[in-house]
């Protein structure tokens, strides 16, 4: 299935540690900060957690099997199967669904979180599967 989770659970003690951290992130420090300061937080929760991970990771393109100069930055892939992509803003523009479904197909992975910590009164986390 392409776009929003559905019934199925994929990772689902993986997603749920990530999760955790990101709660713990949202707690600690609430909304109305810049992406790039809950990127840190959580880079740092997810060190505290021993949660494997990669921040900025890039995310090589190809076209007909030729591989493009352009490429994808994701903010985190977490356990070297799960994209975590961060924003924080008021709502969840279709566009950053669309980004987060675009870094999967990129990938070939299969699970994306999207995680918003602008929201009120508690962050927002969307799951997506391709």
């Amino acid at each position: 299935m392409e776009g929003a989770a559905s019934d199925t659970l994929i990772y689902p003690d993986e997603a749920f540690k990530i999760r955790g951290a990101v709660f713990e992130a949202y707690r600690a420090m609430g909304a109305g900060f810049l992406e790039a300061v809950y990127q840190e937080c959580l880079e740092i929760e997810f060190a505290r957690r021993d949660l494997p991970y990669k921040a900025h990771r890039q995310l090589p393109l190809t076209y007909r099997g030729q591989p493009l100069r352009q490429s994808y930055i994701a903010d985190f892939v977490c356990y070297d199967s799960i994209i975590v992509e961060l924003k924080a803003t008021r709502v969840i523009a279709p566009t950053y669904r669309a980004q987060t479904i675009h870094y999967l197909r990129a990938t070939g992975l299969k699970l994306g979180l999207l995680v918003n910590f602008g929201a009120m009164p508690r962050v927002e986390i969307e799951r997506f599967l391709f």
